[in-house]
Order: C-alpha cells, then structure tokens, then sequence
C-alpha cells in the first residue's frame, strides 16, 4: 500500500521490521510524555482503565503534560479510585516516560484530523529514518489502523562537500544558504536543490554553486530570448493556426509536449533532478543552440506582421509561458518577474503561481515530423561540425560567409531534395548546393560523413548589409545597391 522513494527503501525497512525485537515503550528520562500508569501503595498492582485515562485527558487538555510532574498521584487519579485487586485508596504514579520515537511515532493520531485526513499523503525524512519516525509510525499505524499512516514514505541524503566530507566547522567546509542567497540570489539555492539526486548524499561547495549560477543564467537567458522578441506580438490576436505554422516551428511545438511530459512525469515522481536536467538541455540544446539561433534571421530580417515572424512568435509565446509553468516550483521569483512582463491574453492570472500546469496537445505530436527532423538534425551536425573545421583552418570567420556542397548518398539525396530551398536557413550559411550520387566528389572536400560529404568553401557574392548573408544580387540593385534580393523585396514594402 506505501509507495517507498527510492524504491530499495521497501526491503530496507522489511530488514528492519523483520530483525526487530519487542519494543521497550518506556525511558527513564526526567522530562517527556509521561506513561499514565498508577500502582497500588498496598499490593503493586499496575492501574489504568478507561477511566483514569479519561481523567488524565481531561488533565492534560486543561494544564498540559506538564501536570503529571507537578502534581503528586493522589491530585491526578479520579475521584473514587480503589486498587481492582486489593481495593486498596493508597497510588503512586509511574515515574519512566515514553520512547521518544513513540512519540513521534504516534503523532499522525493527533495530527491527521479533520481536513487533514489520515492516512498522511507522505513522509518525507533523511536515510536515518527507516530506524526512527518511519518505523515507529509503521509500527503505531498497523497496531492502532491496521495499515501504514502514510502513502508515501520518501527519504534523501545528507549534504556533503565536493569531496564527499560531512559538513563541519573545524573542517571549513560548510556552506551557509543565507550567504549563497545573499550573494547569488535565492532561485540559484533553489536550482541547486533541484538538481541534485537526493537519494543519495548531495554535494555542495563554492565551485558547485559558481556551475549552478551558469546553468541558471543559461536558462534566463533562454527566456530572456524568447520574452525580447514578442515585444509586438499580441497572444490571442497575432497566433498563427497550427496548420498553417512553418514546419520548423511545428519541430519546436512537438519537442515542447515532449517536455512537458518528462517534466510532468518527473515532478509527479518527486526526480526533481530530472526536471532540471530536462529543462536545461531543452533551453540549451533545443532551443538555444538549435532553434532559436535558426529564427534569428526570420526575427530580424522579415518583415514584422509577416506569417513567417508571427509563426515564429507563436511558438515562441507558447514556449515561455509553458518553460514559465514548469519552472516556476523551482525558480519562483525568476518565473514571477518574467510573467509579469509577458503579454498576456486578457483574463490570465496575475501570477504565474494561480496558473494551470500545462497539458499535453496530442495533436502537437507528430512522430513523422519528429522522425524527419531527428534526421534533418543529424545532417545539420555534420554540416556543423565541417564549418568548425573550416573556421580553425582560417577558410571562413562565420558561417555566413560559407557556401556549402553536400554530396549525398541516393537515399539521403532524395530526402533532402525537397528541403534543398531552406537548408541554407537551418544551416545559418550564405550558400547551399546539393548534389546527386551521379556526381563526383572533389579531392577538395572537407569532410565524410558516411553516406554524406560536405565541402565548405567562400561565399560567391558581397555581403548584404541588412541580413548579413553573401548574395551575387548585393551591387545590382540601383535602389537599393547594398542589399540582397529578399531583403530589397521586404523594405520596398515597409
């Protein structure tokens, strides 16, 4: 009936229960919960009924605890009270107390009640209690209930050092949270929690916490992005209909619902460190990296209210507000401050906190499309791979200034065939020329890649001044000289 996190935590506590003896209820301590049990002055017999219980209820709801100690047995038994062996008037009262753990083993008696409904959701303590408050609450629970008090019983580590030491003073090595937040912020603290494996020990250190803080501004500034170029997009009026979204932004939707039901699936497994992992490799490697760096030129250089900007922006709004969902358990003030400065449909909440968390579209979902462009992808890795090796052989400076021959394999030549007009764009080159099987490869050819080769080579062409990409068109435009054809066409119209 209990879910354990992590699931060994079952058979630990199985060890446990299975090798434990009688438990010993009571402590000879001087102060705790004390054991209201009386004894006879004549005989020694051992009393507690219903009714003295009853009377050291109502002592205890009126005075606290503490009654049983200041006051002598004679003051805490009923009225009436007579030995039920020997009848004799004469008590003195128990002086050992409770186990403390049975204390805390029976708290979810007092605590569960009313709204807060037993059995208790979930436990949640350090490794070391699997012999303490878990056990104890097991043992009351089955005893009083019949089942465990909790659903859940999820456990984590201890925080060490980078070297794996416990924390200590006289080692140096301690690492105190209102100082990180004080320097750092408290949404850097927060990001670290979450990406650590709790179940087991957590390591913490001044360099670990530096890493986390270049993780974090990676992620802001992936939203930083995304919220700088929808300055003019108005949610609910400029969206494009998904079916008339380019293909490359329907890539982006689809990686989103694949997002959103990791991190979904994470959360509700309490693997906050997959969250976290899953949304920086998202903003870093799918968006970052990938995407938003291919949009740039559609942002910046077509014209503002186009289809092809609009489709950008929906995709782009969608991915915020949703990165700004699933996120904001974590980083709770980065989420707020940017939600407050998104444009917003009219009716949405004031605070990302009262939002809805967002739900799988399943029409998004495309496997297909994800296949395509899984292999798009890999093609682009190869391309990208050769300009590097170009640009440190000092052939080009930047990819703009590249033209690119790939020489194709039948098949890979008949996928890529069709999507010849945009590989320029997903590549961020100036140039991009595709070339059959029938044709032979140069000896100039910068690198093979199994069934693709791929020459870079110079640009043909000058430089267009607006969009920056090489053009043999730059110089032939009496109007408009230092501009390339799409972007004489775009300005002619402003």
């Amino acid at each position: 009936e209990v879910q354990w996190i992590p699931s060994w935590g079952k058979e630990r506590m199985h060890n446990m229960i299975a090798d434990r003896g009688d438990w010993c209820i009571s402590r000879q301590r001087t102060w705790g919960v004390p054991i209201p049990v009386f004894y006879c002055n004549s005989c020694g017999e051992a009393v507690i009924t219903q009714e003295t219980i009853a009377h050291i209820q109502e002592l205890f709801r009126e005075h606290g605890s503490d009654v049983w100690f200041a006051r002598e047995a004679a003051d805490l038994i009923p009225p009436g009270l007579k030995c039920t062996k020997c009848g004799g008037e004469g008590f003195s009262k128990e002086s050992d107390i409770m186990d403390v753990w049975f204390d805390s083993g029976s708290s979810h008696m007092a605590v569960l009640k009313g709204e807060n409904r037993w059995p208790a959701d979930m436990y949640l303590e350090g490794t070391d209690q699997y012999r303490g408050w878990f056990n104890s609450s097991l043992s009351t629970g089955v005893a009083v209930r019949g089942r465990a008090p909790y659903k859940i019983c999820l456990t984590h580590g201890f925080v060490v050092d980078e070297k794996g030491r416990k924390m200590s003073k006289s080692l140096g090595n301690t690492i105190d949270p209102l100082k990180v937040i004080e320097d750092k912020g408290a949404d850097i603290l927060r990001l670290w929690v979450s990406s650590a494996d709790y179940h087991r020990d957590v390591a913490v250190s001044d360099n670990i916490m530096k890493q986390m803080s270049e993780a974090y501004r990676k992620i802001r500034n992936t939203c930083r992005f995304l919220l700088g170029n929808l300055y003019d997009f108005k949610p609910g009026e400029d969206d494009v209909p998904y079916g008339e979204l380019l293909e490359l932004d329907r890539w982006a939707l689809l990686r989103l619902q694949r997002l959103v039901q990791k991190v979904t699936d994470a959360y509700n497994k309490y693997e906050f460190h997959r969250v976290y992992h899953d949304v920086h490799n998202f903003c870093v490697s799918d968006m970052s990296a990938f995407y938003l760096n291919i949009l740039k030129d559609r942002l910046y250089i077509s014209a503002a209210d186009s289809t092809e900007r609009r489709s950008a922006q929906t995709v782009m709004y969608s991915v915020l507000e949703t990165l700004v969902k699933i996120l904001a358990p974590i980083l709770a003030f980065t989420t707020e401050e940017i939600w407050t400065f998104m444009p917003k449909k009219e009716g949405m909440p004031e605070s990302v906190q009262l939002t809805d968390w967002p739900q799988v579209n399943q029409e998004y979902i495309d496997i297909e499309l994800e296949r395509k462009w899984e292999r798009i992808i890999e093609v682009r890795e190869n391309v990208v791979d050769a300009l590097e090796i170009a640009r440190n052989e000092k052939q080009i400076r930047d990819s703009l200034e590249a033209r690119i021959d790939l020489y194709a394999a039948e098949d890979l030549y008949n996928f890529l065939q069709p999507l010849e007009p945009e590989l320029s764009t997903l590549f961020i080159v100036s140039q991009t020329y595709l070339h059959g099987p029938e044709e032979d490869v140069p000896d100039a050819a910068t690198k093979e890649y199994g069934n693709l080769v791929v020459k870079v080579s110079a640009a043909e062409g000058d430089k267009c001044e607006r969009c920056w990409m090489y053009s043999d068109y730059v110089g032939k435009s009496h109007e408009h000289p230092s501009l390339c054809k799409r972007c004489e066409e775009i300005v002619s119209h402003m």
